[in-house]
């Protein structure tokens, strides 16, 4: 395996320091591929030199998971362990913070049932919500990085040894994350800090919509009330001062669950449950998506909008430049974490309560009433692009530059 492990260990270290923020005596829970054990063992180290009390990882296998779509009986698909769930979710009352290792084969599923993969995905995602709240409320500090598993980077460069493919991926993630030079920790200090000017200056603005014109895509997006732009390391209500994404390069927000009109193109495929749903365009209609096509994965599609009620609506507005050190690599990940860090994007499904201010003491019908959708996906997907305008319309109707060709047109 071609994985450099002095540059894990660094990645390591930086998802306790600054990812997670780990405090002394917090307990830590990790998630990851069986793959990454490397990384889970390194990432351990660092925690219990921050002072971790107790590091728990839980793991999933490529192999295992096969074996539920291959052998089990058909009931199986539509049963989770609730149980695990109300363990984290306990875990995460008593203080714990959260880690997630990203780094399964994207394309693990391909070959298996999409409506298994549907009634599995629905039946987990309802009982993880338990788990999930805390996370989506940002009460806990918690983050998620990366590992380039064999599976993953088999992908991503399928022309290459898989050894050579891991070393490379490794390398993408490495200065996708920000890990280069003396000081990976002063490196995202400084790119939180630039994140926070363009947050100061849309939450100063207070848009009541944004106009997006580009190829395929004509369409006024309206914003939740009370919405609140987010990006950078923001405070947990914890109190602990987290940066949830290691890489990210988006400022986000929540917008008007009902207020969305137009057409709208995807400027990335979507990996999403072991397929590649590709060139998506949906129009939508008072905040829902009325028609919805795509060149390949329709049928992964259509049954992802089906999920529930708001599983057709949007919960999440990002803007990334197209000069972002993930777009400008040229490289598509297959990997939610990384490719919606290339380009503007949208959610469907689930929004982030912190995103309305005060939401995160709102219930889901005083959230709703303030635009926020409610739902048990959050699925992102990629519609920005050097090609794209998008405008600011205020409260009073003018209209204001917020992006030209892909990037910012405020300084």
């Amino acid at each position: 395996m071609s994985i450099d492990p002095v540059k894990l260990d660094r990645l390591a270290e930086v998802a306790v320091r600054t990812g997670v923020n780990l405090q002394p005596g917090q307990d830590l829970v990790i998630t990851a591929p069986m793959a990454a054990l490397d990384l889970v063992r390194a990432i351990t180290v660092h925690a219990y030199k921050a002072g971790a009390g107790i590091v728990t990882p839980f793991f999933t296998d490529d192999q295992i998971t096969l074996a539920r779509y291959e052998h089990a009986p058909d009931d199986s698909f539509d049963r989770a362990p609730n149980w695990f769930f109300d363990g984290l979710a306990q875990a995460f009352k008593g203080g714990a913070a959260r880690m997630a290792i990203s780094g399964d084969d994207p394309m693990l599923l391909a070959e298996q049932d999409p409506a298994k993969i549907a009634r599995l995905s629905k039946a987990t995602s309802i009982a993880a919500k338990p788990a999930m709240n805390p996370i989506v409320g940002f009460e806990v500090n918690w983050n998620i990085v990366a590992y380039p598993s064999a599976g993953w980077a088999a992908r991503v460069f399928p022309d290459m040894p898989v050894d050579a493919a891991q070393g490379k991926l490794m390398d993408a993630i490495y200065k996708a994350s920000r890990l280069e030079g003396d000081d990976p920790v002063a490196n995202w200090a400084d790119h939180t800090a630039e994140l926070k000017k363009r947050v100061k200056w849309l939450n100063d603005h207070s848009f009541s919509a944004l106009k997006y014109t580009g190829p395929g895509t004509d369409l006024m997006l309206g914003l939740a009330d009370g919405h609140i732009w987010k990006g950078g390391a923001s405070p947990a209500l914890n109190g602990v001062t987290c940066q949830p994404n290691i890489p990210t390069e988006e400022v986000f927000t929540c917008p008007h669950a009902y207020k969305v009109d137009g057409t709208v193109s995807a400027t990335k495929p979507l990996a999403h449950q072991g397929s590649v749903i590709e060139n998506i365009k949906v129009r939508f209609e008072a905040g829902r998506i009325v028609e919805a096509s795509a060149s390949k994965g329709e049928d992964v599609l259509q049954a992802l909008l089906k999920t529930d009620d708001g599983a057709s609506r949007i919960g999440e507005v990002a803007l990334v430049p197209h000069s972002s050190p993930i777009s400008q690599s040229g490289t598509l990940f297959y990997n939610t974490l990384f490719d919606e860090n290339a380009s503007c994007h949208i959610a469907l499904g689930q929004c982030y309560a912190d995103t309305i201010e005060g939401g995160s003491t709102l219930s889901p019908e005083e959230l709703k009433q303030k635009g926020g959708n409610q739902s048990i996906i959050h699925v992102d997907w990629m519609m920005g692009s050097d090609a794209v305008d998008i405008d600011g319309i205020t409260k009073t109707g003018d209209v204001v530059p917020v992006m030209r060709g892909g990037e910012w047109a405020t300084g």
